[in-house]
């Protein structure tokens, strides 16, 4: 992870947001130690206390859990958890958006699945 922050929102919901594309990339697998806090702290620049806030999102969102005296882990099913949830944001929320640019453009289902299927 490279600590490429923005003003967009605050750093400990960039860093949650960071390690859940990790695990919907497979970066991380299910099972798989996260880094220490100390260690996401200096090699992000960022403060240990930020690096704990982060992580104590992910447990509170059922993806990680802590293993006393082990560190952080990624829990069996996080990765379908995540996938399943990016696809009922994207059906509920792009989606409409989109159909609604289709049918703006005159653009028929078979002319995209064309385009769609050569690239």
């Amino acid at each position: 992870m490279k600590p490429d922050w923005t003003d967009s929102q605050p750093i400990y919901r960039q860093l949650r947001d960071k390690v859940v594309t990790a695990i919907m990339e497979g970066a991380l697998a299910e099972g798989e130690a996260l880094p220490s806090v100390r260690t996401v702290a200096v090699d992000l620049q960022i403060n240990p206390i930020t690096a704990s806030k982060a992580y104590q999102e992910l447990v509170m969102d059922g993806l990680v859990e802590k293993r006393r005296g082990l560190g952080m882990f990624v829990v069996d099913g996080a990765r379908d958890k995540l996938m399943e949830a990016e696809r009922d944001r994207f059906l509920n929320d792009e989606w409409p958006r989109v159909m609604e640019t289709i049918r703006r453009l005159g653009l028929d289902a078979d002319e995209l699945l064309k385009r769609g299927l050569s690239n």
